[in-house]
């Protein structure tokens, strides 16, 4: 089981140096802040939630949106996009949260509601993805 963790740690490696190396050296610095955290690869593949969450966000651009709306375009419960986005008990840990990967930031808006939206490094993370159609 180890094993194959490792393994899948270093595809990750694996594919950041490989998306560098393709994009040249005009690209090389904003895919220097990806290679920093492999880690962020690892938390998308390991739930579907978090890939629906941050291609949500992506699509629905610098405006922030609120957990409920999430979870309806989704189509996934409010308590599992809170888990992805936060970290909740065992199922959705805390270092592997949007929040804590930095691909996620919050926001409050002026009643007290909790918004969400993409970082520049979510949104580096979603096209990297989806150049490379793993999204």
């Amino acid at each position: 089981m180890k094993l194959r963790l490792k393994l899948r740690a270093l595809k990750s490696i694996d594919l950041l140096s490989e998306i560098s190396f393709i994009c040249g050296d005009g690209m090389q610095e904003r895919n220097n802040s990806l290679a920093k955290n492999p880690f962020i690869f690892k938390a998308l593949r390991r739930s579907s939630v978090r890939r629906k969450i941050l291609e949500y966000l992506f699509d629905v651009g610098p405006n922030g949106s609120y957990i409920s709306e999430i979870a309806y375009h989704i189509r996934a419960s409010p308590t599992n996009v809170i888990g992805a986005i936060r970290g909740m008990g065992k199922r959705y840990r805390k270092e592997d949260s949007l929040l804590n990967l930095q691909v996620v930031e919050e926001l409050q808006s002026n009643n007290g509601i909790k918004l969400y939206r993409l970082t520049d490094l979510g949104k580096e993370v979603v096209e990297a993805l989806r150049n490379y159609k793993f999204l």
